[in-house]
Parts: structure tokens; C-alpha cells; sequence
């Protein structure tokens, strides 16, 4: 099989194309820009693998992602390409816009006439057996909830933010896509997401980043936000087991299990870190920030059998372990750019 992977650099992303390579004999593409959260280091101990190849481009560029269908007979896509900072997009939402929906519209394109579906395959199922297209999603497309209750897959999509309604929107064009042409696809829509190669602007890596360094921890307001939180090895092992045996169409939530508030986690690291709460500083909040999500997992356990592995306990250790293991990762991941976000972002506020 010949599996696309965009935004493969990315810190889901590369983290899903080692554990393919791991569980599968697949050959794999990465197509990424390699925008600042995009890092070919994260792949540093796959270079070599011959089954892995990068490409550095858009998946705007259609002549480009045409050209890759072809020169590689892509079988399966699973994309992860997406802008998917909340506070980036309230500064900036066109750069959301066009990559999120523009961008998700263009794959979905070249997939529809590279494996030749059309409105007689819809019905005929003719088109080559074994194909699909994963769009990979978030939970924040719910909006957010109140003290009680769990987003379900049935669950009417309300997002708050220029990134939540970009990848709202395209959730219902890859639905469209679906509906319209019979594009075989499934939709997954995960919480938040922890662990090795996260970009430093993420409420975890952050928080470790700072506290390691006796640095100031901004938090936003009084931070009792509560996130279900998903080790990103369990996520990978979740849209695994969709591209293999999700039911054509269908959306599954995948979560781990592990509702946090913000503030608790930071305590948490500090603890395991060894550090005094008094670094923790509550910051003006974000706009339009969402108070509580939290996944029901019930569809993709019962129908795929998929279960997260890893409690957070045991998954905040082995990233702040990762973290403390890798200092060099981390300080040329901070750039002056991302200097420049972070003082603009935190502080003064």
C-alpha cells in the first residue's frame, strides 16, 4: 500500500508515520511545507528508511499533490496538514482559512478523479478497492461544554474559533465529498493531544519548557479550562485502526480518557519537575476560549475495538522524560520568530 501523508513534519504527524512504519509495510509520502511548526528532525531516525520518502510543498498546489498521486500510485491519504494554533488564528484567520478548508478541498480533488469515483461509482462501487481518505480532526469543532456531558459524533458542530470553524468546514466538505461522490472517508475528531516532538507554543511543552528553564508558566486566566487529554501514541494506534476498519462515511471521536483542568496540569509538571508553583502566571485570557471539551470514545471502542492505552499519568512522565532528554530539539525549535510570537502572545498581558 501507498499511504500520503500531509503535514507528516508536524508533531502528530510525524509521530503517525513512524508508528506506521513500526506496524506496517507500507510505503509512505510526507508532503509538508515545512511551515514553522513542521520539523524534518522529527524524522531523523527514519531517514533512511527506504519506505519514507519527503516532499516539501502545499496541498494547495495541485499540480504538485497531482503529480505525487500519480508518480506514486497513492492508495490511502491521511491528512494532517492544517494550521492549528487557536491564538495564531485569531491573529491571523486567512492563513487558516486557505490551508484548513482551500487546501482539504484540493486533496480531496485529486483523490476523486485519481481513483476515478464519480457519480456512477457512488452507486456501481467500481472505483479501486482499498482506497480511502482520513481526514484528521478536532473536538473543538463542538464548541464547548458545560460541566457535565461528552461530545458524541452526533454532537451538532458549534465551533468558537477561526481554527474550529476552518476545521468544521472542512469536516463537512470531506462529508460532502462523501455524500456527493461516494469518496470512501471517515473522519476522526480527537482531543488534546501530548508527547514527544510537540511545538512549544502547546499548553504542555510549554509548560515544561519554561519551568525546566525557571521561567515565568503563563496561564490563561483562572485556568480551570478542563481538556481531555490523548497520549499521541494512542492516537496514532486510533486513526491506525480507522484507515483499516472505520466504516466508510462514518466520523469517529477518539479521546483519552483523562479530563484535565489546565491549571492542574501545570501543577503537575511543576511537581514532577521538582519546581516551585510560585512560577505559575495567570495572563489575560484567549478570546472566545472554550471552557470544557470532553470525547465519548463508545464508537470507536465498540465498533473497532480501539481503547487508549496510556492514563495520563503515565503519559505526562514519559514526555517530560523525552523533553529532559532532548534539550537540543527544543532550543533549535525556538527561533527568533517563535520569540517574537511568545513575547507578543504572553507577555504584558
Amino acid at each position: 500500500m501507498n499511504l500520503l501523508v500531509t503535514g507528516g513534519a508536524g508533531f502528530i504527524g510525524s509521530n503517525f508515520i513512524k508508528y506506521m512504519l513500526k506496524h506496517h509495510d507500507y510505503r509512505i509520502v510526507n508532503l509538508d511545507l515545512l511551515t514553522y511548526a513542521g520539523n524534518l528532525e522529527n524524522l531523523e531516525d527514519i531517514e533512511g528508511d527506504a519506505r519514507y520518502k519527503h516532499i516539501k510543498g502545499d496541498i494547495c498546489n495541485r499540480e504538485l499533490v497531482e503529480s505525487i498521486f500519480r508518480r506514486f500510485d497513492i492508495d490511502m491519504v491521511v491528512n494532517f496538514a492544517a494550521e492549528s494554533h487557536v491564538d495564531r488564528s485569531i491573529e491571523d484567520p486567512e492563513v487558516f482559512l486557505r490551508t484548513n478548508i482551500m487546501g482539504t478541498q484540493a486533496l480531496l480533488d485529486i483523490a476523486k478523479d485519481f481513483w476515478k469515483i464519480d457519480l456512477f461509482d457512488k452507486y456501481c462501487k467500481e472505483y479501486k478497492k482499498g482506497v480511502k481518505f482520513v481526514q484528521v480532526s478536532t473536538d473543538e469543532v463542538y464548541g464547548s461544554l458545560g460541566e457535565t456531558g461528552l461530545f458524541k459524533e452526533t454532537t451538532c458542530l458549534n465551533p468558537n474559533s477561526p481554527y474550529s470553524a476552518s476545521k468544521a468546514s472542512a469536516d463537512m466538505i470531506v462529508r460532502a465529498y462523501s455524500e456527493t461522490y461516494g469518496l470512501p472517508v471517515n473522519i476522526t475528531r480527537c482531543s488534546n493531544n501530548y508527547g514527544p516532538y510537540q511545538f512549544p507554543e502547546k499548553l504542555i511543552p510549554l509548560m515544561i519548557n519554561n519551568a525546566i528553564n525557571d521561567k515565568p508558566l503563563p496561564v490563561y486566566g483562572d485556568g480551570k479550562q478542563v481538556r481531555d487529554w490523548l497520549y499521541v501514541e494512542d492516537h496514532c494506534s486510533a486513526i491506525d485502526s480507522v484507515l483499516h476498519k472505520g466504516m466508510l462515511g462514518e466520523v469517529y471521536n477518539i479521546g483519552g480518557n483523562n479530563e484535565k483542568q489546565n491549571l492542574d496540569i501545570v501543577k503537575l509538571i511543576l511537581n514532577v519537575l521538582g519546581k516551585d508553583e510560585t512560577l505559575i502566571t495567570h495572563v489575560k485570557d484567549r478570546l472566545g476560549h472554550d471552557r470544557r471539551y470532553a470525547i465519548d470514545n463508545t464508537k470507536i471502542s465498540t465498533e473497532l475495538g480501539w481503547e487508549p492505552k496510556y492514563t495520563f499519568d503515565e503519559g505526562i512522565k514519559l514526555t517530560i522524560k523525552w523533553y529532559l532528554d532532548n534539550p537540543r530539539w527544543i532550543e533549535k525549535i525556538i527561533s527568533s520568530e517563535y520569540r517574537n510570537y511568545y513575547s507578543k502572545m504572553y507577555e504584558g498581558r
